[in-house]
């Protein structure tokens, strides 16, 4: 940040974008490296250029892609068999993608020019739109945001990704606020109105709650036991991804005490540079006994959102994943001042990106997604 008026400025348009990555800053240190530092790209998506419309008009002609992934046009509607994601066909799928960093933040990167160059160009094969619950100002849906701007970003990238051949997921980012119960009347109008919404699309998976925090899974259960009915009332057939406590890492207590429903899945969160062998074990125990394990949300970083990157580690944990076929979203597509975005933060762009527009952890995610396929 260059003054304190352009970070008031920024701070004024982005609130949670810059200082609430996906698993950060309220989260409790893990080590010395967990700490943020100033990240190497100082401005947010408020630098002024692109306005993210659409050079593809609403509307225009829908595609396939056959770069052999498994993608909607290929493996059709999911589902969890034996313990892993599958296609229609009950045969495993992978899913490799990304995450935005979250609405209305970065809403210009929900754009149908952007999502046709991630499926075609990078081999993104899922998207992921994260609805923050709490935050200031415009930014928390539940504490006075844009309920009907929220829900209409959401409606757009599910549509963008359907054209473009890609799965998206629906999420419901708890975060600050810990306890999904919280906000749980907000949370069955939210998927109620989605799951009516999506009820006929194959490309849908929901998220029910991010990172639940402060919180046992008990409660995380008896919110998941309300929320799944409802949508399942209404799109019987989806699969569905319930968040773990202490920041989606705790999968031998979901483990313990399953819920009881089909098409369930159970969220993994992890960062590279602060989560290393001791998270893997308990991922491992968990995939290897069954459980239906997702990554939403995964970063290169400490566990901040900041430096340092650790993309040794970073691979293993990509190892793992692609051995235990477990899918990932990596967080996250975005150019927040921050060292876990890909995008250099002064770009003013929010599609037709060029290889100079990619940080460190952008070139990462490019090479990570070319190889695995």
């Amino acid at each position: 940040m260059k003054k304190a008026l352009c970070l008031i400025l920024i701070c004024a348009l982005l609130t949670g974008c810059a200082a609430s990555p996906g698993s950060a800053s309220n989260k409790p240190p893990v080590s010395d490296n967990s700490a943020a530092a100033v990240p190497e790209d100082a401005i947010a998506d408020a630098v002024p250029g692109d306005s993210g419309e659409d050079t593809v008009p609403k509307g225009s002609s829908a595609f396939t892609v056959s770069d052999g992934r498994d993608r909607p046009s290929v493996s059709g509607t999911l589902q969890v068999v034996n313990g892993k994601l599958c296609g229609e066909n009950g045969k495993p799928v992978m899913l490799r993608g990304v995450s935005a960093n979250g609405l209305p933040m970065c809403e210009s990167f929900i754009n149908e020019t952007l999502f046709s160059e991630l499926s075609r160009d990078l081999g993104v094969n899922v998207f992921r739109i994260p609805v923050y619950t709490w935050g200031v100002g415009v930014v928390g849906y539940c504490t006075g945001g844009n309920q009907e701007n929220v829900k209409q970003k959401v409606r757009d990238g599910v549509e963008y990704a359907e054209r473009t051949d890609m799965y998206a997921i629906v999420d419901w980012h708890i975060l600050q606020d810990g306890d999904p119960n919280i906000y749980i009347e907000e949370a069955k109008a939210f998927f109620a109105e989605m799951a009516e919404t999506f009820k006929d699309h194959t490309n849908v998976i929901y998220e029910i709650c991010n990172e639940p925090n402060g919180v046992e899974w008990k409660d995380i259960k008896r919110y998941a036991e309300e929320i799944i009915p409802l949508i399942r009332n209404l799109d019987p057939d989806s699969v569905i991804i319930v968040g773990t406590p202490e920041w989606s890492q705790r999968l031998d207590e979901a483990a313990a005490d399953p819920l009881d429903y089909p098409n369930i899945m159970y969220t993994l969160h992890f960062y590279a540079a602060s989560h290393k062998e001791e998270l893997r074990s308990v991922a491992r125990a968990a995939s290897q006994n069954g459980l239906p394990v997702f990554v939403t949300e995964y970063g290169v970083t400490a566990s901040s959102g900041g430096f340092p990157r650790d993309l040794e580690e970073a691979d293993r944990w990509i190892d793992f994943l692609e051995q235990e076929g477990i899918s990932y979203c990596m967080w996250s597509f975005s150019k927040a001042p921050e060292a876990c975005a890909s995008i250099v933060s002064t770009c003013p762009k929010t599609k037709g990106f060029t290889p100079e527009d990619y940080n460190q952890t952008g070139q990462w995610l490019i090479e990570t997604l070319k190889k695995r396929h």
